[in-house]
């Protein structure tokens, strides 16, 4: 045989060699990933502590009842006594220990003071939730930097304040999980929402990072980044501007199913996502595509969302005072276009 064929083959056999041992180790690492699933799914939440802030209504309370149908004990805070007592029951129906406490989760020591409640209560934290939120919809010249502020101040330091308290338990104990409900508008800035989205980005760079600091601890966080879901949160977000056009856009888009996702279908998901220790979970399919657009041609999607805002409705001759949706109703946004919003609300503590 000629040397040139010898070379030929001997490249093809070390060639087999290659790609046989690349296989062997390809499958060995999908194997182990598979272990690692079926452990996963394999594990129970049962008998778990797990705080929720916000969680008296909308998706805090949908997250809270997730649990609870797992055998967790629930606490759960908000700024309001009333909606606490009657979250309260409805946890309680589905057989779950709950525990509550009225709370300012934007002030650094009621945020603390919610992480030892909790300890003391059911001996730890295994799960924080941090969820509470508010939303000024309008558009940008009728915001205000307190609207920023505000922003801030429950949606990122709500969520650094009660986190730094309850890492050093979980850190301790070597094992622990922290979920960050952030937002589609946490990836993409949407028109009519920027000091929401400036909030929302600022969890998601602090979720994302604490993930990978904290990992070697065996804490894990999962950032979830929902899209559109019917909780009925349209009846209690705010409003400026033109706050029966800005109410109206608001509230059918993020009740109608082409757009949104059920609260209910959207904590079963979250709290799959937690038990198999997840580093992001994008909710809804709608988010994934607008998160892979952005991701791939940002400059085209912030061009599509400038063509968007031109059809919402403008500044001029508008409020700066803001009114909850609640007392921003038309005849379109009580007809049966939001009907399945109606139902969110009333099932979700809203009304």
């Amino acid at each position: 045989m000629k040397t040139t064929g010898k070379v030929v083959l001997g490249g093809l056999a070390a060639g087999a060699l290659v790609a046989g041992a690349a296989a062997g180790v390809g499958a060995v690492i999908a194997g182990r990933r598979l272990l690692r699933y079926a452990r996963r799914n394999t594990e129970t939440l049962r008998g778990q502590t797990v705080v929720i802030t916000g969680g008296s209504r909308g998706l805090g309370l949908a997250l809270a009842e997730e649990f609870a149908r797992h055998g967790c004990r629930i606490v759960i805070c908000a700024r309001d006594a009333d909606e606490l007592a009657r979250a309260q029951k409805q946890i309680e129906a589905l057989g779950a220990e709950v525990a509550t406490l009225p709370c300012d989760i934007s002030k650094q020591e009621e945020a603390e003071h919610l992480v030892r409640f909790a300890q003391q209560q059911f001996g730890r934290v295994d799960i924080l939730v941090n969820n509470a939120g508010i939303i000024a919809v309008g558009p940008l010249l009728s915001q205000r930097t307190e609207d920023f502020r505000e922003a801030m101040d429950v949606m990122f330091w709500g969520t650094v304040y009660p986190t730094l308290a309850a890492l050093p338990q979980m850190v301790q104990d070597g094992r622990g999980r922290i979920v960050n409900i952030t937002s589609i508008g946490g990836k993409v800035s949407v028109p009519h929402l920027v000091p929401y989205g400036c909030a929302k980005f600022a969890t998601v760079g602090f979720s994302e990072g604490l993930h990978a600091e904290v990992k070697r601890f065996g804490v894990n966080v999962l950032t979830v980044v929902p899209g559109l879901m019917r909780t009925g949160s349209h009846l209690n977000a705010f409003f400026k501007g033109k706050q029966k056009q800005e109410y109206g856009w608001f509230a059918l888009s993020g009740t109608n199913p082409l757009f949104s996702i059920s609260a209910e279908r959207a904590a079963r998901q979250i709290v799959n996502a937690a038990r198999r220790n997840q580093a992001e979970l994008i909710v809804s399919w709608q988010a994934k595509v607008l998160a892979g657009i952005h991701g791939v041609a940002p400059g085209l999607t912030q061009e599509a969302l400038a063509l968007v805002n031109r059809l919402l409705p403008d500044a001029q001759r508008g409020s700066t005072q803001k009114k909850p949706g609640r007392e921003s109703q038309s005849l379109i946004t009580r007809s049966p276009l939001t009907a399945l919003g109606q139902r969110a609300a009333r099932r979700y503590n809203q009304v």
